[in-house]
Formats: C-alpha cells, structure tokens, sequence
C-alpha cells in the first residue's frame, strides 16, 4: 500500500490537490449563490441589514470573494478575510441562541470559518489560479 506524501500546492498533482479543490467549490458556493441572491434583491437585502441597525454592505465583495476561492486566486488572503467575515456575521446576526435556528447558523458559520482557515493553511493547491501563476 503506498501513502501520497506529495503537497499540496507544490505543483504536483494529487488526490490532496482535488480533495482541496472540492473543498473550494463547497466552500464558495454559499457565498457565490447568497451574493447573487442579494444582488438581484437589493431592496430586501438593504431593508433586513437596516432592521439590524446596520450599514448595507458590498455584497459584490462577498460574491467576488467566494469566486476568488472557486478559481483559487489570492487563496490564502482570501480565506482569512472570508474567514473573519463569516465569524464576524455569526457574532452580529446569530446571537439568538434561544432559537434554535440561529444556534445552527451560529455554528454553522463557526464551521465555515474553520474550513477556510485550512485553506489559508493549505493553499488552494494545483488546481488553481495560485498554483499556475507560481
């Protein structure tokens, strides 16, 4: 039985360098799709942010940022941003911990958090903009 001990992000493919790349995809989906939702109901969105007592904000950044993980661009920066985002939209929308709902998002967003720190980890590995730009 032979183990994989290559790196990823050494520019050698691997079944880490796809495991990671899965990782992105799952990982920026929530944030491509709930974006363009945003997006396309702006009203909406400003309106619930306001409700909250809070600014509107660029919902192009979380789109643009969820598609940067996608193609693993600036992955590592990326993922630490997103990461801070996604505890800092956890600690101001759900703190609600009496609805059950809002505990599950709550950690929900912790868990995202988590898997974006082991990508700022890791890297985006072969399969990635990162990985062809050297």
């Amino acid at each position: 039985m032979s183990t994989n001990t290559s790196v990823a992000g050494s520019g050698t493919v691997s079944n880490a360098s796809a495991t990671i790349l899965l990782g992105r995809v799952l990982l920026s989906v929530i944030f491509v799709l709930s974006g363009f939702g945003k997006l396309t109901a702006i009203a909406g969105t400003a309106g619930y942010f306001g409700s909250m007592g809070l600014p509107m904000p660029t919902v192009t950044d979380v789109v643009v940022g969820g598609l940067a993980i996608l193609i693993g661009f600036q992955t590592r920066i990326t993922a630490w941003v997103l990461a801070v985002f996604t505890v800092a939209t956890a600690l101001v929308a759900h703190t609600g911990w009496a609805d059950q709902m809002q505990m599950i998002s709550f950690m929900k967003n912790l868990a995202i958090s988590g898997g974006f720190l082991v990508l700022a980890s890791s890297g985006a590995g072969a399969y990635s903009v990162d990985a062809r730009r050297g």
